[in-house]
């Protein structure tokens, strides 16, 4: 049988490129609102949040409010998304945050903020490998009577992170989605509980007094917080992959926004009304991230609470495998654009997935839990244990990364309206893009500030500044890039952040490669 060889590099017909059966475009209707919104949601891992975030804010800050910190940092948000939301509607790319400072800043900060991007999201990723190993190595031990180093379960949750990663992302949305809302349920459940069986002060609504805001702690409070959102934001990552990217892309952001914002500050309203409003730092200084467990044995019986136990795991499971598509998918994006290696910018076989950028991240997370691995010369209980750091400083250099930016997104989102001559039909999202992005940028300033309180470093740690630098040190190297390609390679520069648009620019001129 013959074959013509010349169709095996031809355009299709929607002008993106293929070379050998692989596309420089995602697969286009995988997914809709509920895929979408399930996608994103698996990455603020509700129970990890609930069981692992509140009660260390509550236990090292000290400060009751925490519910309303959640109502604060969720109007905040809401007011970075309509601008945001906006520009998904005209920046279909799956690069997301650096597609849309490409278009308002120019190419050279898109390549810096690009690098930010994966470094976070890899860090984010990463990080909760520490944690879910350690929590499944803790559950062998008590359940199974079998001790296994907690590199093992990690080790194997990137294997299987890594083979999900290579399949469809209509399949890899309804293992998130069941997850997800098997342990949301959980949760709701536990809230119902303490609403109906209230501590000693009763019914109380003292979490939601902003005179629980006062103190030092407050800053560093808002970084623990903020966090706990971060997975909203992923929803223009996926837009090549939905049918009407313009409106389901803003639909799924303001959906998850609100919706984490109102789901957290009622459960966290839920452990105060359980212990208490004049408890709840004590008992969480005393049960750590076993607060919940120790709260729900109580009233909904063990069995719920080994049940709750076993969910904590896969939901930190579904986050894993949330941020490790979106970073596959910025790799395909800087591959299309030439910010990294052309094998980046195509997909892999008949799923369709990004298969380079998610062989590169499977890569990175086995590479440095053994690193931290071959480190681990302490118990895993002990707060300095490589198993905790690299939750810790992964978590943390992450989060300060996101944060990063969507300060800088939302000063591009005033730039890029501004130069489109739409200033005045966009003013009031103008506005609430430059509240939020000062707002951000304010958070990011505790962040760096209060960095030695978020990882466990004493303030003369040299760990307060190597850590967030690590961010720092991204964006200088993309902005390098960025600069070097602008003078050498005008053309690679000047695609940056135009995605499957720069491809059918070059169809239009003849050059389709």
């Amino acid at each position: 049988m013959t074959t013509d060889s010349s169709s095996a590099n031809r355009a299709p017909a929607d002008g993106i490129s293929t070379f050998k059966g692989q596309e420089r475009a995602l697969r286009a209707d995988r997914l809709g609102t509920g895929g979408l919104l399930l996608s994103v949601l698996a990455a603020t891992a509700p129970l990890m949040v609930v069981a692992g975030v509140m009660p260390t804010t509550f236990a090292v800050m000290g400060i009751v409010g925490q519910p309303l910190l959640f109502v604060v940092l969720g109007t905040v948000l809401v007011l970075f998304s309509l601008g945001y939301a906006e520009m998904s509607r005209h920046v279909h790319n799956a690069g997301a945050f650096y597609a849309y400072i490409s278009r308002g800043l120019g190419g050279t900060a898109g390549a810096g903020a690009a690098l930010v991007a994966l470094v976070a999201y890899n860090s984010l990723q990463v990080g909760i490998y520490g944690i879910f190993g350690f929590e499944v190595s803790g559950l062998l031990a008590t359940y199974a009577g079998l001790e296994v180093a907690w590199w093992t379960p990690a080790l194997a949750a990137a294997v299987a992170v890594g083979v999900l990663g290579l399949l469809k992302i209509d399949v890899n949305a309804k293992v998130l989605g069941v997850l997800l809302l098997i342990e949301v349920l959980l949760v709701v459940v536990f809230d119902i509980a303490a609403v109906a069986d209230p501590g000693k002060e009763g019914l109380s609504l003292h979490a939601f007094d902003p005179d629980t805001l006062t103190g030092a702690g407050v800053g560093t409070a808002l970084c623990f917080c903020i966090a706990a959102f971060l997975g909203f934001e992923q929803a223009p990552v996926y837009a090549e992959e939905t049918s009407r990217p313009h409106v389901l892309v803003p639909r799924v952001m303001f959906l998850a926004v609100t919706g984490v914002a109102v789901f957290f500050a009622l459960s966290s309203w839920a452990l105060t009304v359980a212990t208490g409003p004049a408890s709840i730092v004590p008992t969480s200084q005393e049960q750590s991230a076993g607060l919940l467990f120790f709260l729900t044995e109580d009233r909904l019986g063990s069995t719920f609470t080994d049940v709750l136990h076993v969910l904590f795991v896969t939901g930190m499971f579904a986050a894993m495998l949330s941020f490790h598509n979106v970073v596959a998918r910025y790799a395909f994006a800087m591959g299309r654009e030439g910010l990294l290696p052309a094998a980046f910018g195509r997909t892999t076989g008949a799923s369709g997935a990004p298969g380079t950028g998610s062989l590169l991240q499977t890569g990175v997370a086995v590479v440095l839990v053994l690193v931290f691995a071959l480190t681990d010369d302490k118990p895993a209980g002990d707060p300095t244990a490589p198993v905790l750091r690299l939750f810790t400083w992964g978590g943390n250099i992450g989060a300060l990364g996101v944060i990063v930016l969507m300060a800088i997104a939302s000063l591009s989102v005033v730039v890029f309206f501004v130069r489109r001559g739409a200033a005045g039909a966009q003013a009031w999202r103008l506005v609430t893009s430059a509240v939020a992005g000062l707002a951000l940028v304010v958070i990011a300033g505790y962040t760096v500030k209060d960095f030695d309180v978020l990882v466990g470093a004493g303030p003369d740690s040299a760990l307060r500044w190597i850590l967030p630098g690590v961010i720092g040190l991204a964006l200088v190297v993309g902005l390098v890039q960025g600069a070097i390609l602008r003078a050498r390679a005008p053309e690679t520069h000047a695609r940056i952040g135009l995605g499957n648009e720069a491809f059918q620019l070059e169809k239009e001129a003849g050059r389709t490669p």
